[in-house]
Formats: C-alpha cells, structure tokens, sequence
C-alpha cells in the first residue's frame, strides 16, 4: 500500500501558518515579479479567481472582496516543506519526496492499523507541527493513490482521507475520475483518448492493453497496470542525480547595459555552482541565455543563447563564471532592452569521477583541483554560518535587476531579525 500526502493550497497555507487572521479568508500568491497567479486558497477559488492569470486583470475582483495577496517567499516555503516532510519521515518507515509540498509513504507494513485512522492522525500530526493542512490518500498502487488523494481533497465528506482497498472502492473512484486527470496522462493522450471514447480512469482500465501499448507506449501500459491494481512503480528512497541545473530570473525592471546582465549571470552561475556542490557533483558544459520580453511589440525581440564545453568538469564558481561571462559576451546585442536571463549547467557527473578522467598533467590539475575545493569550502562555510552572500564574488549584484516583490511576507523561519515575537 502507498500513501500521498499532498499540502493543501500550500504556498498559501505557509502565509496563514504564520497568520492566524487570514483563516478562512481569501488568499493568494503571485510568481516571480508579482505577474501571475500561482497559488489560491479555497475561498480565493470560490471567487473564481483563475490560475495563471495576471494579477493585474484580476485587480479589480480582489480589491472588491478584499483578497490578501502575496509575493512569492521562497524561503519560507522550502523551509515549511521540509519541516514538512521531516515529520512525515518520523510516521512511515520510508518516504519519497515527489515534489515541494507532495510525499509517497510506504505503508505496506501497516495492516494490524485501520488506515484510515492512522491517516487522519498523520493530517493531525502535521496541521499541530507546522500548521499546514494535508490531504492523504491510501492505494495499492502510486497512481491509485494519486486518484485517492484527489477524491480526499476535492470532497468534503472524506475529511481529508481517502483509502482505496477493496475491487469496489477503486471501481468507483475510477469512474468519478476523468480520463485527463490521470496521472501521467498528459494533454495529448488525453485528446487521443477521449477521440477513442475513454472518458474515465475506468475506461482506460478497461481499454483493450493491445492499443494501449501501441499508441501510449510503455509509460501508458504501466498507468493501466496501475489502476488495475498492480503496481509497477516502486519507492524512490535516493533521488536520481540532476543531469541539469538552471538559475534564471525574470528581471523587476528593463535591463539594458551589459554591467548590469554581467552582475545578473555572475549572480546565476554561482548558484548554480552552489548547487552542484550541494549535490557533490561536476558540471563539464555551461549554457548563458539572456532574452527580451516576449510581448515587446517595437520589433526588437530578441533571444541569445550560447553553449560551450569547461576545460574540465567543475563545481568551482570563479571558473564557471569567468566562462559564463565570457559567453555572455559574445551574445550581448546593445541597444536591446533586457527582461530576462539565466545561466544552465549540464553534462553534470559525480565529483568521484575525477579522479578517474585522463590527463596529460595529473599532477598540476591534482593541486589546482585540490586549492578550488579547499577555497569553495571556506566560502560554503561561512555562507552557511553566517548567511548566503556573506562572502560572494564582486561581480555577483542583485540589487540593480531583482524582482518586484513588493508583497513578500518575513522569512519567518529563515531569518532572524523575521522571527515572530510574543509578548506575555
């Protein structure tokens, strides 16, 4: 049996876990640079506000019921997601964490337990921990468990669980469900499907396993094999290694000069070389792209990218961005105004394999390699101990290019002088 436990609303509900007022009230969160909306909770959907849709053709309907809207907080929702996901790890014995505010558990040594009520406890558990709410929904299979979920969290009379154990129950689950909204069934083969008659998870159950693999392939006949009860998708517990990492940004205000896109790609690239450190790995190719925005209607649209291969596979941030910015260079157009730019490193491998490549110069890379780790240690360190950007090269700025934020909340978890007070 696997379990999911899905954060409700969660980007909003890490808002209301630090303020208690806006409990049954209209909330929701805007993307980077306050453009659209990315996150609503129940009210702010009863009102029919839209996902995805800009905040500025929405002003109006929020300002006549009063909706509080907020600026992303990325750091308070990453950390909310691991205290999160902390306090699911202590209640199964094996987890996988699917995304930011969604984790499978394992629950096949559960059967002297009524799942349900064990369910309902983890919901409390959580809600008491970390104020977010959860829905959990219980199956033989993944994708069962997904279905089960969506029932637990779309209707009110689960409370906030669903389990799916006998033929009947998933019989009907399935027939409540339709076809699109499948896990893994995307847009396309939902097209496809639905021109075939299958409307509901129960009629691709059901659908002959001969078409099925024919036109949806082998991920297609595992979805069916899943809804019908036998499991073909098993617990990640270690996360695949990342085969690329992107740092992008969309800009708070037009960017023209190439200083001011310099300071933006130095910014990128030493995150993403923080980010291959944290992940022990080695990135052998760097990719800088810098754009102009796509609804600029003067003519003068523009998208530069460019692709070049390190002298050797690295994590160190002064090589990765004296690269970066050597690239940028090259793709540069003065003239053009800038909204948008990013920095993606790929061809990533173990730091291990270093020690295994081919060199004409062993030695003399040995040493250099062995001065960049040490360096990027006491840079990493002092980060950790007393903030990001406490040490960080010259050329990394962010002031001149950073996002609107105009309705970001505090970093309640995250940042001292943000941590709440209470006076007795």
């Amino acid at each position: 049996m696997f379990a999911l436990v899905d954060c409700n609303n969660f980007y909003a509900s890490c808002e209301r876990a630090f303020n208690p007022a806006l409990r049954k009230h209209p909330v929701i969160v805007l993307s980077n640079n306050d453009g659209c909306i990315i996150a609503r909770s129940e009210e702010a959907k009863a009102l029919g506000i839209q996902m995805g849709s800009p905040e500025f053709k929405c002003r109006r309907l929020l300002q006549k019921h009063n909706v509080t809207v907020f600026s992303s907080n990325y750091a308070l929702y990453g950390d909310m997601s691991s205290r999160v996901m902390t306090t699911l790890a202590a209640l199964a014995p094996d987890i996988e964490i699917y995304s930011i505010d969604e984790a499978f558990l394992d629950m096949s040594g559960f059967t002297r337990f009524d799942l349900n009520d064990y369910a309902l406890m983890m919901r409390k558990t959580v809600r008491m921990h970390t104020g977010i709410p959860v829905s959990v929904g219980i199956a033989p299979t993944k994708t069962l468990a997904k279905i089960a979920n969506r029932i637990a969290k779309k209707n009110l009379d689960y409370h906030g669980v669903c389990v799916l154990k006998t033929s009947e129950e998933i019989k009907n689950a399935l027939l409540q469900t339709k076809v699109e909204d499948i896990w893994g069934i995307g847009r396309q083969w939902s097209k496809l499907l639905q021109a075939k008659g299958i409307m509901t998870a129960a009629d691709f159950a059901d659908a002959p396993s001969s078409w099925v693999r024919k036109y949806l392939h082998i991920v297609g006949a595992r979805i069916q094999a899943e809804l019908n009860g036998k499991s073909c998708l098993q617990m990640e517990l270690v996360r695949p290694a990342k085969q690329t990492i992107c740092t992008s940004r969309s800009f708070g205000r037009n960017v023209t000069t190439e200083e001011e896109l310099q300071q933006a790609v130095a910014t990128f690239a030493s995150k993403c070389a923080v980010k291959l450190r944290r992940e022990n790995s080695l990135a052998s190719m760097l990719t800088v792209f810098i754009a102009t925005s796509p609804f600029d209607d003067s003519g003068h649209r523009y998208w530069g990218t460019r692709t070049a291969s390190l002298p050797s596979a690295t994590q160190d941030s002064i090589t990765i961005l004296k690269a970066a910015q050597t690239m940028l260079a090259g793709i540069f157009r003065d003239g053009n105004t800038y909204k948008k730019a990013g920095v993606i490193v790929s061809g990533i491998v173990p730091k291990e394999s270093r020690n295994t490549t081919l060199s004409l110069f062993p030695e003399e890379e040995s040493v250099l390699h062995e001065r960049e780790d040490k360096l990027m240690v006491v840079m990493d360190s002092i980060n950790q101990r007393y903030g990001r950007g406490a040490v960080r090269m010259a050329s990394e700025n962010s002031e001149c290019w950073k996002p609107h934020q105009e309705r970001l909340s505090p970093r309640y978890t995250t940042k001292w002088c943000d941590i709440l007070e209470v006076r007795l």
